[in-house]
């Protein structure tokens, strides 16, 4: 036996307790205190679901980081990925290769009009960063606005962008982007009971910031068109819009974050499509490949491409654009086309989900408020639903939490949980029977989450 199949055989045969023993020994986690964790060991994974090592098959209601957008080992991506490893692997950015100007093509024909140049990365937070770069060279301004109730990424600008507490441990003080309140009817900072109103009064409160920081001095408002980590917000009717015009009136880049709601999550290519609005930069990851392969970018528009047509852009990746992440865009978004995936999100979100969600809320008093659309859904857990008192602190967990993420594990049911909330985001390729098997689940949960409820 040669010494490449005895490490094939070696790699077969590692048990359970091999890969967790070794995952302890040797993997340092992410976003985690690393002596908690007891990570479940995985063995595989095919449409909706993921298997352990102990033969049992979960439900993936959490899409794994909101990003299997095309659910697991989707032939299509498979087949494209190993068709193109057996062509070329790898290549320098600077050449042209047929994958990732296929990819640059698919990913501009589904964008606004005027957005027709992608910048690729290597994920979400790389992709923030250049948006960033971008928008700063293009204005000559240095400041950046973000919202409250976000996330934008891990790396220094991305996570001081961010406005949750994940950016209090990384935040670089003096430098740290001027943070407001987007609009969030359930717990409004506008004190406002219609949509109507929480729309207007939100983008009264960001023009006056951007009036106290000095319009000509910001260079780019960086907002999620729909948030996601922070609670899955699907703005009112004409706040983006606002947005836009504000920021058209001050010379400001309008960057959508769309990493985590782009590629199918709400029902649409990209979020903005139910706003009809054209952002100046569009940072994606995620949905793109369903992370089969890493892979990010920046959408352009033509103003902001066109500073660059003369000048040299001063940014690059050795692997931007790499070929085995690009044909996995091309795969991944042919699929999405060929067997309407985007459609089949909006579907379920409408007929299915949605409604499902919320009549589990009239069932459960642990459940605040239902929100979302497509695959992309919250529920706010507290324990009473008069004071709208969460079931866990922001920026924490409670016993609480704990027990509904253990009754989730023992039901099967994989769910992106943060803080108070669980999100309900499962594949845009999900079907109807597997939403309905969801739910049942959730509805075992959501027993256990009553039982913290101490209001009427």
């Amino acid at each position: 036996m040669t010494a490449t199949a005895q490490r094939a055989e070696s790699r077969e045969q590692m048990s359970n307790d091999e890969t967790y023993a070794l995952d302890r020994a040797h993997v340092f986690h992410s976003w985690s205190a690393q002596a908690a964790l007891d990570p479940l060991v995985v063995t595989g994974a095919a449409g909706s679901y993921v298997f352990d090592g102990d033969g049992r098959s979960h439900l993936d209601f959490s899409s794994q980081l909101v990003n299997a957008n095309i659910g697991h080992q989707h032939p299509a991506v498979v087949d494209a990925i190993t068709a193109q490893a057996h062509t070329l692997c790898s290549i320098a950015p600077p050449y042209a290769v047929a994958p990732r100007s296929r990819a640059a093509q698919l990913i501009a024909q589904i964008s606004p009009p005027g957005l027709d140049k992608v910048f690729f990365t290597n994920g979400g937070a790389e992709a923030i960063e250049y948006a960033v770069r971008m928008a700063r060279l293009h204005t000559g301004r240095e400041k950046l606005l973000s919202a409250y109730r976000s996330y934008h990424g891990g790396t220094s600008t991305a996570v001081n962008l961010t406005g949750d507490p994940r950016r209090w441990p990384n935040e670089t003080g003096g430098s740290s982007p001027v943070h407001f309140f987007g609009p969030f009817l359930y717990r409004s900072s506008f004190h406002a009971s219609t949509e109507e109103e929480e729309c207007a009064r939100a983008l009264q409160h960001l023009e006056q910031v951007v009036a106290f920081e000095g319009p000509s001095t910001i260079a780019a408002i960086v907002l999620e068109t729909v948030p996601g980590t922070a609670g899955i917000m699907p703005p009112p009717p004409g706040y983006l819009a606002g947005v836009r015009a504000l920021c058209d009136r001050h010379g400001i880049v309008y960057i959508a974050d769309e990493v985590m709601a782009g590629f199918g999550r709400t029902g649409a290519w990209f979020a903005l499509d139910h706003h009809d609005v054209r952002p100046d930069l569009i940072a994606f990851a995620k949905g793109v490949t369903s992370s089969y392969v890493p892979l990010g970018g920046v959408v352009v528009s033509d103003a902001v491409a066109d500073t660059f047509a003369e000048r040299p852009f001063p940014g690059g990746l050795t692997t931007s654009g790499h070929p085995l992440a690009c044909a996995a865009a091309v795969g991944a978004i042919t699929a999405m086309h060929d067997e309407g995936i985007v459609e089949n999100a909006a579907r379920i979100g409408s007929d299915v989900l949605g409604p499902g969600l919320r009549e589990l809320a009239t069932r459960h008093p642990s459940v605040g408020d239902v929100r979302g659309l497509g695959v992309f859904w919250a529920l706010e857990l507290v324990t009473d639903r008069r004071t709208k008192e969460p079931m866990a602190p922001y920026g924490g967990t409670s016993e609480a939490m704990a027990a509904i993420a253990k009754a989730s594990r023992a039901a099967g049911l994989m769910i992106f949980s943060n803080f108070h909330r669980l999100h309900a985001v499962p594949p845009c390729t999900v079907t109807d029977d597997e939403v309905r098997e969801g739910l049942e689940m959730l509805d075992t949960v959501l027993d256990v989450a009553d039982g913290f409820t101490t209001g009427a």
